[in-house]
């Protein structure tokens, strides 16, 4: 079968992807799923600063004056372990009185005097920054008294106790936004690339079961039709793409974290072209498995190609080790995944991007060829579903 177009078909395409655009977008499902996960988004960055930024006031039984002095040295340590914690004493009148509070859970915690110093109490356990924080203030308390009663000078005796931090990657202050970030590349291509492709597939199936796909090709052709459903596809999902990171941006501008965005910029710019890359090779393999089914049953094993190669990344991510990431995010496709969200969690060679980019695009150039040839020749083929192997010997690719 000749591939090539007569002149006034060359762009037909483009009325294609028109249709796949204008058709997909107005169905309530994208947009009930567009508009949740929108909200989610948003919803998941506000509410998560809330709880985790949120003052947390705790409370610390305590019997004499001694132990209230204590705690409110305790309030300042904790402070600096953690800006969200204050802690206040609560005097009652005994031992007793203090274990009750702690019990009824009226009272974090009770500080309690005992013959060499103090003991801390709790219910089932004790919040590590107020305990903390009460360790260091009853040493610091002991050793400005011991040192008082020996006639030493404290600051003399403190001198050289100086500790200061310094990383040798700066980048791992930012560990937890990296990691943020990296997972939601990972888990935004995969759910974009599985929900587009399955339509894509879903779509193509049921033109050539209704047979609709025959008018289609009489008017355009195949190549054009598999051109237009991909490049209408890619452009949608991209606009819901950039529509999520806006929903992230706004998140992080209304709990005033918008300068986290600075520190993940390359690697989102470097996602966006990763997916378009890798979303147009799978578009193809996606619009291949539809072709190869001749009824909607037939998807769960046609599509299954395409859902393992999305599935690879996807595990390896989370269940491999760094070297195993490493080597197989410069693996053609499997990279459009792996390389943005190792680029999101810390510098990456550039010789490595590079790599990982030039063999995608090789890849993906070699799979819509190959995958434009198969689907010409399986389109309009009735009958029984059609294995990979048939199609691929019967292409001329």
């Amino acid at each position: 079968m000749s591939t090539s177009s007569p002149r006034g078909t060359r762009n037909l395409w483009r009325v294609v992807a028109q249709r796949e655009i204008t058709t997909r977008v107005w169905e309530k499902s994208f947009l009930i799923t567009t508009v949740l996960s929108f909200v989610i988004i948003l919803g998941g960055i506000i509410g998560a600063d809330f709880f985790q930024g949120r003052d947390q006031d705790r409370t610390v039984a305590v019997v004499d004056p001694a132990a209230a002095e204590v705690v409110d040295a305790a309030s300042a340590v904790a402070t600096n372990l953690d800006d969200r914690v204050t802690i206040k004493a609560d005097r009652v009148d005994d031992a007793k009185a203090a274990e009750r509070l702690v019990e009824d859970g009226d009272a974090d915690a009770a500080l309690l005097a005992t013959n060499d110093g103090y003991e801390v109490v709790g219910d089932r356990d004790v919040d590590s920054t107020v305990s903390q924080a009460l360790e260091i203030a009853v040493s610091s308390q002991a050793l400005e008294s011991n040192a008082a009663a020996q006639e030493v000078d404290l600051s003399a005796l403190q001198s050289g106790t100086t500790t200061q931090e310094r990383l040798l990657d700066p980048a791992s202050k930012d560990a937890g936004l990296r990691q943020a970030a990296a997972f939601g590349f990972i888990l935004l291509f995969f759910l974009t690339a599985i929900g587009f492709g399955m339509a894509i597939a879903g779509s193509v199936t049921q033109e050539k079961e209704s047979r609709v796909v025959e008018i289609l090709a009489a008017a355009v052709p195949i190549r054009q039709l598999l051109w237009g459903k991909i490049a209408g596809s890619t452009v949608l999902a991209i606009g819901q793409i950039v529509l999520f990171v806006a929903a992230a941006a706004i998140g992080l501008a209304v709990t005033g974290q918008l300068s986290g965005l600075e520190v993940v910029a390359p690697a989102m710019i470097s996602y966006i072209g990763f997916f378009v890359i890798g979303f147009a090779a799978l578009a193809s393999l996606w619009a291949v498995a539809g072709s190869l089914a001749s009824r909607q049953q037939d998807l769960q094993s046609t599509t299954m190609p395409a859902q393992m190669l999305l599935m690879v990344p996807y595990f390896v991510y989370f269940f491999a080790g760094d070297a195993v990431k490493e080597v197989l995010s410069m693996v053609p496709i499997i990279s459009t995944m792996l390389m943005p969200a190792r680029m999101a969690e810390g510098a990456v060679p550039a010789w490595q991007i590079a790599l990982a980019l030039g063999g995608t695009i090789v890849v993906a150039a070699v799979m819509v060829r190959v995958g434009a040839a198969v689907y010409e020749r399986t389109l309009l083929r009735t009958g029984d579903k059609i294995s990979y192997r048939e199609a691929l010997a019967s292409s001329d690719a």
